[in-house]
């Protein structure tokens, strides 16, 4: 069975950096598009960034375009988010998922995942 834990959150001051990363156990991940979401307090999860299962394909929501980039690395069956010029906005509990179907598309729809890890927090100060 497939297990996704994620790592690498923390506080950081706005403008810096973070690098969360989703380690996968159980079986391999290669085959399915791999997302990232997060939830605020109060607020719904959203989507933040998506790479199909080749990294041909990436997907980013509009307010991380420019500063966060999504990657893959199959020998170690993982994903990561190179998180840059965090913002206060950026703070919440960031979630790595796998898609239902085989990744040839980056897909945005958190109804379109249905594996998650537990989530890592993000917190940015101003």
């Amino acid at each position: 069975q497939l297990q996704l834990v994620e790592s690498g959150g923390g506080l950081v001051q706005a403008g810096g950096s973070l690098r969360l990363s989703c380690a996968a156990s159980g079986r391999p991940l290669h085959v399915h598009t791999m997302g990232w979401f997060r939830q605020a307090p109060g607020k719904e999860r959203e989507f933040v960034a998506s790479t199909t299962w080749n990294g041909a394909e990436t997907s980013y929501a509009d307010s991380v375009k420019g500063r966060f980039t999504i990657s893959r690395d199959h020998a170690k069956n993982t994903v990561n988010l190179q998180m840059n010029n965090l913002k206060p906005e950026d703070a919440a509990v960031y979630y790595c998922a796998e898609s239902r179907l085989y990744g040839t598309t980056a897909y945005r729809a958190v109804e379109e995942y249905d594996s998650w890890g537990q989530g890592t927090q993000v917190t940015v100060s101003s």
